[in-house]
């Protein structure tokens, strides 16, 4: 499949998904606490068309893959445009068109803490939570929230401790690790702030109803 990254059944993967909007330090530290804790062989950044969620459109999808490769050298870590090549926009429907492309690859998906706190608005989350297993990384601020949230909450009975994560690749869905690691104050939203990245022209954003409740469509 030209433009998808090569992986041979039995490899574990995990998947960083995200606007990258724009890359910087902290999706680094993430990436590489997730390959050094959770065993895996490779982690694939997984650069968004955008996000369902956010108002503002990102950077040029070409400008984001660039900063994220320049961000991330690693030979076990992969910057892609998958999203865009699949032509879908939520994680759901991501993970059903991609898992059944890779037979025999056990994948793992990669979050911060923050986006855990968020996880029951995205769009069919348990979905996802019963696709594969989930690796939460704690960012700063978050982790009171994200471990009181209603995703984490549903699923209680499926953490693992955190002594346990190498071994979460290989575990049935659904199971998932929180991992305490050394913290990077630092985010997407803040280097816009600071200027020096475009903010987006709304190009990327994807018409859909005024959100109502917490069970609005999210990524």
């Amino acid at each position: 499949m030209q433009g998808f990254p090569i992986a041979r059944a039995g490899m574990t993967i995990g998947l960083l998904g995200g606007s990258f909007d724009p890359a910087h330090a902290g999706h680094v530290h993430l990436t590489r606490q997730a390959l050094n804790r959770l065993r895996l062989d490779q982690v694939w950044w997984l650069v968004s068309p955008g996000n369902p969620l956010k108002l503002r459109g990102p950077a040029p999808m070409a400008q984001r893959v660039a900063r994220a490769q320049a961000m991330m050298r690693h030979p076990r870590v992969q910057i892609t445009d998958l999203e865009a090549r699949l032509g879908t926009r939520y994680t759901a429907q991501t993970l059903v068109r991609l898992l059944p492309l890779y037979p025999g690859v056990r994948f793992v998906w990669l979050m911060g803490a923050d986006n855990l706190a968020s996880f029951h608005r995205w769009d069919r989350w348990e979905s996802i939570a019963r696709l594969l297993p989930m690796a939460v990384i704690a960012r700063p601020g978050a982790g009171l929230s994200a471990l009181r949230s209603p995703a984490a909450r549903r699923f209680r009975t499926a953490r693992l401790p955190s002594v346990a994560a190498a071994r979460l690749a290989r575990m049935p869905a659904p199971a998932w690790v929180y991992l305490n690691v050394p913290l990077m104050r630092i985010s997407s939203t803040e280097l816009r702030a600071r200027g020096g990245w475009p903010s987006g022209s709304g190009s990327g954003t994807i018409p859909h109803p005024q959100p109502s409740g917490p069970s609005a469509p999210a990524r």
